[in-house]
């Protein structure tokens, strides 16, 4: 058994992440399974991997990540306009998010021809607090490391 998270480690945490000038909750495991990923394997935004290096199980540990070890800067040239025409089926709607060939985007504007798109992630440009709480490091498969993620209850299901 494993006893810290390192490299080559599964960890399972319970985390609460918020938007430190606000309070808003983005993202929680509460009331749902704990997140299960496989250490250095880049799974996690750098930031929080790097935090959470050398916690132990039943250890809590808080932490506030800038952008650059999050989701990043927005790109003002991740906005861009696509003719209507190009959505076929799909009316498009301001706040969908929807998939293309390049990674999902947000609908940000629509007029009669043209569509507002931002392809930067809706947490780009955000400081990120996390709550993270170690619930079980196990060591990682060779069938693990051979896939680059984490199998099993709360990793990947082939």
């Amino acid at each position: 058994m494993t006893d810290t998270i390192a490299e080559n480690t599964v960890a399972s945490v319970h985390y609460t992440g918020t938007l430190p000038d606000s309070g808003e909750v983005f993202d929680s495991s509460e009331g749902r399974d704990p997140l299960t990923f496989l250490v250095g394997h880049k799974q996690m935004i750098p930031g929080f991997e790097e935090e959470m290096m050398g916690a132990k199980v039943g250890e809590r540990r808080t932490f506030t990540l800038e952008p650059e070890r999050a989701y990043g800067q927005r790109m003002e040239d991740a906005v861009q306009n696509i003719e209507r025409e190009q959505f076929g089926d799909i009316t498009p709607e301001v706040g969908m998010m929807l998939m293309s060939d390049i990674g999902p985007f947000t609908v940000t504007a629509v007029d009669e021809k043209l569509v507002e798109v931002d392809f930067n992630h809706q947490l780009a440009g955000e400081s990120l607090e996390f709550s993270v709480e170690v619930v079980e490091i196990r060591a990682a498969t060779e069938e693990e490391l051979a896939h680059g993620h984490a199998h099993g209850p709360g990793g990947h299901h082939h």
